[in-house]
């Protein structure tokens, strides 16, 4: 059975796999990294897979997303206020990581 598309990098044949995939596996690592610290206490954010949805397993309360906004914002210079947020866009590691190469690839 194929892996869902947000837990593995988009790619496109030939010789720019590799860098699709380092950029998508740096982003993924630097997600991570802020997810631990607006993170709740007692579940590791390495613990979850892509598609596990963050409020619903307890690793972020719905005031996280807005810390996540301003992440995508700052960081990638997604501009949500103009293009809209579908709050299932920012719900799981996959689709958030899913959103960035929509907007940034």
């Amino acid at each position: 059975m194929p892996e869902p598309a947000s837990a593995r990098p988009a790619g496109h044949p030939g010789e720019g796999d590799q860098l699709v995939n380092e950029k998508w596996g740096q982003r993924r690592q630097d997600l991570i990294r802020f997810l631990r610290e607006i993170q709740k206490a007692g579940l590791p954010v390495e613990s979850l897979d892509d598609s596990d949805e963050l409020v619903a397993s307890g690793l972020i309360d719905s005031l996280a997303i807005l810390q996540i906004v301003i992440y995508l914002e700052d960081t990638y210079g997604i501009d949500l206020s103009v293009r809209g947020v579908d709050p299932e866009q920012l719900g799981s590691i996959g689709n958030i990581l899913d959103l960035i190469e929509q907007e940034r690839p």
